[in-house]
């Protein structure tokens, strides 16, 4: 990929390449939801033809614009002042808005997919159909290379498209009334390098990416909460992204977090949304007054059964500054770093990773990509939205300790990042840092997951 980094007005250097990219990438999107929102208006407009009286004809299409536009003004007013206050019920529309809005786009993409194949297949017919009328037989009876009318084909490629139109809506009813809340608690023992005997089963529940908004509610994070309590772990951890938008309630979310119970307390670190959300300093006030700690680039040293720990928590990692340049992540941590004792760090973006098996940081603990919120398995093959920004979709990774930050993520690929396996553990004598990736409770974009439920994590620490 070619950079084009200019400098503007002679003293800050622009990363043209990438913003055009991102510009690029916007509009392409909202070209794909103008796009499928005309598709399906003119769907209804052909099917309301049909309709006898003028009435039964106009009151449907003016119902769907009516309810476009009250969607699109609902989301807007999310995206601008963080809640929409549109109408009294705009939690329920803005739910609604976003299972429309996904289901619509992937519906429409899904419909021309099955068109584009038809036509590849029409087109191959009609191709081969004149190959072999070309001989001297077939010159003579033109009637010999005309297309003969194939029902079964028409017939099988409606059910096509009827079924790629209805699957994405199905899909995100699933995804948003049963897996959406399908809270699941996954155990998870890291073995760590030089780990004391005394902290060897120590266990830690962490939750992350809570998003409490008009898709989370109060009552399903306590939910979670009270799932986390009911492991009965050591030490209880928030990886980031409290609420989603600047008009969700910070406050009413640690209030539900600050019931999380563990012998050493409850620690977190702030996300990406929090900073969207400007609530930084607020969110460690509200820590700080229910009994817990928010880390802010600072460290803890803590002692179990005689042993102790370093743990770090930081801000959320930008991997870029806004003008688009690369910078290096967990700047300044270098010191927080102890030698002596072993080091848990927290950090919302799992993209830290590199550089904290670099400062020789045991563990990192992440959340951040929800998994991707919705994954397909094709072929043995796992796609998911979050590989367009990690390599790290979810669960535990490896990296040799010490090992040298890459520069970008073909060179990460290329050095030895990789899922945990106990092979490759037991097949290496350097010691290894470890990386969780949690999957998180909450979702943005679309009230929706598929393939990717939420997560509370117990990591149990293990002596390598």
């Amino acid at each position: 990929m070619v950079n084009l980094c200019f400098t503007l007005g002679g003293a800050i250097p622009v990363n043209w390449g990438f913003l055009l990219l991102r510009i690029a990438i916007a509009l392409s999107v909202l070209t794909l939801l103008y796009l499928s929102q005309r598709f399906w208006y003119r769907a209804l407009w052909r099917v309301t033809s049909h309709w006898g009286r003028l009435p039964l004809r106009v009151v449907p299409r003016l119902t769907y614009i009516g309810l476009l536009l009250l969607v699109i003004i609902t989301t807007a007013q999310g995206l601008v002042f963080g809640r929409a206050t549109f109408t009294r019920h705009s939690s329920m529309v803005a739910v609604f808005a976003g299972l429309w809005f996904f289901s619509a786009l992937f519906a429409y993409i899904a419909v021309k997919a099955v068109h584009g194949l038809d036509r590849l297949w029409r087109w191959l017919h009609t191709a081969t159909a004149k190959k072999l009328g070309t001989g001297p037989a077939a010159q003579s009876s033109p009637a010999a290379v005309e297309t003969v009318a194939d029902p079964g084909r028409r017939y099988f490629f409606r059910a096509a498209t009827a079924a790629a139109g209805a699957a994405p809506f199905l899909g995100a009813m699933y995804g948003f009334a049963a897996e959406r809340l399908n809270y699941q608690v996954r155990r998870v023992e890291i073995p760590l390098p030089n780990l004391p005997p005394a902290l060897d089963g120590m266990q830690i529940v962490q939750i992350s990416d809570i998003h409490l908004s008009s898709y989370m509610s109060r009552a399903q994070v306590r939910r979670a909460v009270d799932m986390a309590n009911d492991l009965g772990a050591d030490l209880a951890v928030v990886t980031g992204d409290l609420i989603t938008g600047s008009g969700d309630s910070i406050a009413d979310c640690v209030d539900e977090v600050r019931h999380l119970y563990a012998p050493l307390g409850t620690w977190g670190c702030n996300g990406n949304h929090e900073i969207y959300a400007r609530v930084e300093e607020e969110a460690a006030y509200l820590y700080a007054q229910a009994g817990m700690k928010l880390l802010r680039h600072e460290n803890a040293l803590i002692t179990f059964k005689g042993a102790q720990f370093n743990l770090i928590g930081v801000d959320y990692q930008r991997e870029r500054m806004r003008n688009g340049q690369k910078q290096q992540t967990l700047p300044n941590v270098e010191p927080l770093v102890r030698r002596d004792v072993p080091n848990i760090l927290l950090s919302h973006n799992p993209n830290s990773f590199h550089r904290a098996a670099e400062l020789g940081i045991e563990l990192s603990l992440a959340g951040h990509t929800h998994g991707g919120q919705i994954q397909v398995e094709i072929l043995d093959h796992r796609l998911s939205p979050a590989r367009f920004i990690t390599d790290y979709i979810a669960g535990l990774y490896q990296r040799p300790l010490f090992a040298p930050a890459p520069t970008d993520r073909a060179a990460s690929n290329a050095f030895a990042t990789r899922p945990f396996s106990p092979l490759l553990l037991a097949s290496t004598s350097s010691p290894v840092a470890h990386l969780y990736v949690n999957r998180g409770l909450g979702t943005v974009g679309a009230p929706v997951r598929l393939g990717v439920p939420p997560e509370i994590s117990l990591i149990v620490l293990r002596r390598a």
